[in-house]
């Protein structure tokens, strides 16, 4: 008798070839359903641009052109009058709401990797009611600390020494103890999936301790949830109105608040408001345009293995 044997079938031959159409990605399908669906996104994108075109027309109007039926007209007469007057009320405020949203934006983002690191790679007795007890301050409404919150931090305040703690650096504080639930999270979940334990250990039996290894191989690699981190802090922080209206004033408050009694009084200037919204909305805008795909990557880094 004469053994047989049986030669290994090519994976390729197996598995079968997906089929390609040779066309380039967004080209598939009729021309008539190209044509509805970028239709769709042209209407999307002319709603969307609606009322940035009012704000930006009003901007360069004078007060006398501002009215119902002329609202969608270009101006008969540019004037920046407005910026200047939107200018001149919002330059400081706006400066102090930069060093609100930078300095929350960099502190919360460094809590929340310590904190996410030690959730996601320590094992310790009572570690998921600790993780819970986390989340569970992303879920306590601002509404409901107003109050205590503002007479904790006058009591704070009135102490010896402490007559710096206010306007700006109160709001630091407070939005930086409720980013580090939000940060923890995305810390936690970037590292649970996008740091392989077997790292950990090696740095381990190599003699790092857990700072060393924390600093030396674990941040170097955080960039992703970093940016994620930092972005939805710095929003937040730079769009908040509720905190600043109860813990700031006019004269040490972030943008909001003064935008807030820019676009107030009972002979509003259109003009200067519109300017001045264009103004307080520009540096998010810019945040989002030029690290927008970083922050989408950022989402998606660590979310399967």
């Amino acid at each position: 008798m004469t053994a047989t044997t049986t030669e290994p079938v090519p994976v390729a031959e197996v598995i079968p070839k997906r089929k390609t159409t040779g066309r380039a990605p967004g080209t598939e399908g009729t021309v008539a359903g190209r044509t509805l669906r970028y239709a769709l996104l042209l209407a999307f994108v002319i709603l969307i641009f609606i009322p940035l075109y009012v704000l930006l027309v009003t901007s360069f109007k004078t007060s006398g052109q501002v009215n119902a039926r002329e609202a969608w007209t270009l101006p008969s007469l540019w004037s920046v009058a407005g910026w200047k007057a939107a200018w001149s009320a919002l330059a400081p405020p706006l400066w102090r709401s930069v060093v609100l949203a930078v300095s929350v934006a960099v502190l919360s983002a460094m809590l929340g990797s310590l904190n996410g690191f030690v959730f996601a790679k320590w094992r310790f007795r009572g570690a998921t009611l600790v993780f819970t007890l986390f989340l569970f301050g992303m879920f306590i409404p601002y509404q409901a600390i107003l109050i205590p919150l503002q007479g904790m931090l006058i009591q704070i305040q009135s102490m010896p020494g402490m007559s710096w703690f206010d306007g700006i650096w109160k709001l630091i504080i407070v939005h930086v103890i409720y980013g580090i639930p939000i940060c923890a999270l995305i810390f936690r979940n970037y590292y649970a999936t996008a740091v392989p334990t077997e790292i950990l250990e090696a740095a381990k039996v190599d003699g790092a301790g857990t700072l060393r290894t924390f600093a030396s191989i674990v941040l170097p690699i955080s960039a992703p949830a970093f940016v994620v981190a930092m972005i939805w802090q710095f929003t937040s922080a730079w769009n908040d109105f509720l905190f600043a209206l109860f813990l700031t004033n006019r004269n040490n408050g972030p943008v909001t608040y003064v935008l807030n009694e820019l676009a107030g009084g009972q002979n509003p200037d259109y003009p200067s408001i519109m300017a001045g919204v264009l103004l307080a909305s520009l540096p998010t805008l810019l945040v989002y345009v030029i690290l927008g795909k970083y922050f989408v990557g950022g989402l998606m880094s660590g979310s399967v293995k």
